[in-house]
């Protein structure tokens, strides 16, 4: 796996000196090791004796990693020394660039602070809590401020001299920040090395605390502005969260969450910013794309099947950390608007208990999965609202109406008190600054300070150490507050392993993602996330016999420029299934597919869900043109619930599909799968019901009408859980109630 010498160094170190002369006999008997071993042997047991009584105790060793080394990671320039695991004598794999190995008692233990002495935090075989507050303990303010911030990091793209991150790094180095966001899409080796060098920073520092590299999901296609679909090939890629919904098989779930957990374990990437937790009330909603749709039973088993996935049952070396977002869900807007403006800054409730019964079963079934970290919305509460059933922040006021980062009472009142919450809180990205809602006259250090005693635990979107070190001296907060944040941070570091081993092999991790097995188990889940909405003509399937009159015209909504769309899906499906015949001119053409991906923006302040020009389908004549020429089978990705009306009547057959591969759409148009997912949410008849809905509950809620959902041309209402299958004719609706 990686090129190094941990074969000596084990066999010196795991089982003692005293052994050394059977060991080495045995090996040499081996004419390979023989040789390997003459090269090393003289320089290992040179450079450990001649230190043997570095350190308090005289039987500690010692290790300079930079006078023992080979070359590291394949294809990186970050060089190691690593020690092997022994599940015998309980020793954890140790890999150090920059700091030595200490040797005690046949183990071995990274000399973090380079003291050359093994201090309680740097002794693996010590109960996490004793490490951590060892460790905080010897932290400066500065080191701790630094802790609690993570914002974006930006690698050097195409670096010459193959470094991707510089000495002087403003975060790691300038800023003592060990939180990072990765938001690029470069290859896995790619982002292999990157992490490697972050680390090699980490290590490198007065007391080698590691680096926690973040990403959000990278496994789906996604139209936001992660742009996932470049890492094609690399990460495997599975529908979204709505199609993981729409499939409703949780076994699929668990199963992608712990192979994308190996996928990001092997590129260094140690925690999610994600998933979301939101419940879909408020169809209008840009993020409902990253939510697992309306169901709160439904939603709760995804996330919490996803995290047992990611981080295992308990946060371990083979873990990685998931921060639930966004508590206490998002989902309950007013008319769609988001709270990254000032027209959603609040979150209301009409509804009498809407929060408790509908919003919040997802986190707490995160809280029960043992989430790491959870992540709090920018909204407010609105005071507006109906009564929830949580105790009033005053006698006049059913809450604090200041952003959820900042808000007290629902944090370490309601998060931890009421539900048992014992992970850290990392705040929404600028939820401290300009999108601090209900906290806008506080000065930064105010506002800071205000969202750590609230219960905020690591500010994202910042990097600005010293708005915290001004709130300590200020007195706007206290040290020990301070103190308590950082502990559930280190401690997540500790159970992750960073401090023994933070580095990855960039081979490794390409050798992982190209796992064939992978995506065939990510291919059958594509295929289950798709919607049949309607066949009443009984078009579809197209088997082979039906095929060979077939001559189809493809279009895609939007086309892309100079119709690369277009273009780009024709290819596939040439390459994905060559029986099919394609025309360019739907004058020839007997059938028509066209597949419509309508897009609502995260950024804008007056959302619509009308399949049109403002959700970027600027030529729906082109579609109805089509649909009446020919038989046409339409397509339509749904990021949110869209309002049909304009593209459904003349459609032969539509499906729904939620980030879904263009050849799983293929597959089940020809047959070779039987549709059998089902709607995630409902289907709004028009916006007139969109408006008159409740933005805070479900379309099957008793509260909303009965006339919500659309019924299309043939009579079928889509309701949350509808769904067609060729054999059935029309498949049941899921139950609500479970």
């Amino acid at each position: 796996m990686m090129n190094k010498r941990y074969c000596m160094q084990t066999f010196i170190y795991g089982k003692g000196r005293k052994n050394m002369g059977s060991i080495l006999k045995s090996l040499m008997k081996d004419k390979k090791m023989k040789k390997a071993i003459t090269g090393v042997l003289a320089l290992s047991l040179i450079t450990s004796i001649g230190i043997q009584q570095v350190g308090a105790n005289e039987n500690l060793g010692y290790v300079d990693p930079s006078t023992n080394t080979n070359p590291g990671h394949s294809g990186t320039n970050v060089e190691t020394y690593r020690i092997l695991a022994n599940s015998e004598t309980g020793q954890p794999e140790i890999e150090a660039a920059k700091k030595g190995v200490l040797s005690l008692d046949g183990k071995q233990f990274k000399d973090l602070n380079g003291n050359k002495s093994l201090d309680l935090y740097e002794d693996w075989r010590k109960p996490v809590n004793k490490r951590v507050a060892d460790l905080v303990s010897k932290m400066t303010l500065a080191e701790k401020a630094g802790l609690m911030l993570i914002n974006t990091h930006t690698p050097i793209a195409n670096p010459t001299d193959g470094k991707y991150v510089k000495s002087d790094d403003p975060l790691i180095v300038g800023k003592n920040m060990r939180y990072v966001i990765f938001r690029q899409t470069p290859t896995v080796d790619v982002i292999a090395k990157y992490t490697n060098q972050l680390q090699e920073l980490g290590e490198s520092s007065r007391l080698g605390i590691p680096v926690v590299v973040t990403s959000n999901p990278r496994n789906h296609a996604s139209t936001d502005y992660t742009n996932i679909a470049a890492t094609k090939g690399q990460h495997s890629f599975w529908p979204g969260p709505l199609g993981f919904a729409a499939a409703g098989d949780t076994n699929a779930v668990n199963e992608f969450s712990e192979i994308a957990a190996k996928e990001w374990r092997a590129a260094g990437i140690r925690k999610v910013y994600g998933y979301t937790a939101d419940i879909a009330t408020d169809p209008l909603w840009a993020r409902i794309e990253d939510t697992f749709g309306e169901n709160p039973i439904v939603a709760s088993n995804m996330i919490y099947n996803v995290i047992k996935g990611f981080q295992g049952e308990k946060l371990g070396t083979e873990s990685v950390a998931i921060t639930v977002k966004h508590f206490p869900g998002g989902g309950a807007r007013d008319n769609g608007l988001d709270p990254h403006f000032v027209e959603g800054k609040f979150n209301p409730y009409p509804t009498e208990g809407s929060l408790l019964k509908y919003h919040i079963p997802p986190f707490a079934a995160a809280i029960k999965a043992n989430v790491s970290s959870i992540m709090p919305y920018y909204a407010y509460p609105s005071n507006d609202s109906a009564d929830q059933g949580l105790p009033w922040y005053s006698k006049d006021q059913q809450f604090e109406e200041v952003g959820f980062a900042l808000n007290e009472p629902i944090l370490n009142g309601f998060l931890r008190g009421e539900l048992g919450f014992k992970g850290y809180v990392n705040s929404d990205t600028g939820a401290i600054g300009d999108n601090a809602w209900g906290a806008e006259s506080l000065s930064p250090e105010q506002k800071v300070a205000k969202a750590i005693n609230a219960g905020t635990d690591i500010i994202s979107g910042s990097s600005e150490p010293q708005l915290i070190i001004d709130a300590v001296k200020k007195g706007f907060l206290l040290e020990k507050t301070v103190n308590e944040s950082i502990t559930l941070l280190l401690t997540e570091m500790m159970h992750l392993g960073l401090f023994e081993d933070p580095y990855v092999d960039a081979q490794h991790a390409l050798d992982v993602v190209a796992n064939p097995k992978v995506q065939e188990l990510a291919y059958e889940a594509h295929l289950k996330s798709l919607v049949l909405l309607r066949n009443d003509q009984n078009l579809l399937p197209l088997k082979d016999a039906k095929l060979k009159e077939v001559k189809l015209y493809v279009e895609m909504f939007p086309g892309g420029t100079d119709g690369a769309s277009t273009k780009g899906l024709i290819d596939t499906i040439k390459k994905h299934d060559p029986s099919i015949t394609i025309t360019n001119k739907l004058e020839e053409a007997t059938h028509a597919y066209i597949y419509v991906k309508p897009v609502q923006s995260n950024w804008d302040n007056n959302p619509r869900i009308t399949v049109g020009p403002e959700t970027g389908i600027t030529n729906v004549d082109r579609i109805v043109t089509i649909q009446k020429t020919v038989p046409t089978i339409t397509a339509v990705n749904m990021t949110n619930p869209w309002v049909l009306d304009k593209i459904e009547p003349n459609a032969a057959a539509l499906i729904g599909t939620f980030g879904t591969k263009a050849e799983a759409i293929v597959d089940v148009i020809r047959g070779k799968f039987n549709p059998t997912g089902k709607l995630p949410f409902a289907l709004p008849a028009s916006i007139k019901a969109v408006d008159d809905e409740v933005g805070d509950v479900p379309s099957y809620a008793p509260e909303e009408d009965a006339s919500y959902s659309y019924v299309n041309k043939s009579g079928d209402a889509y309701k949350y859980g509808f769904g067609l299958s060729y054999n059935q004719g029309k498949a049941k609706e899921k139950s609500n109630k479970k």
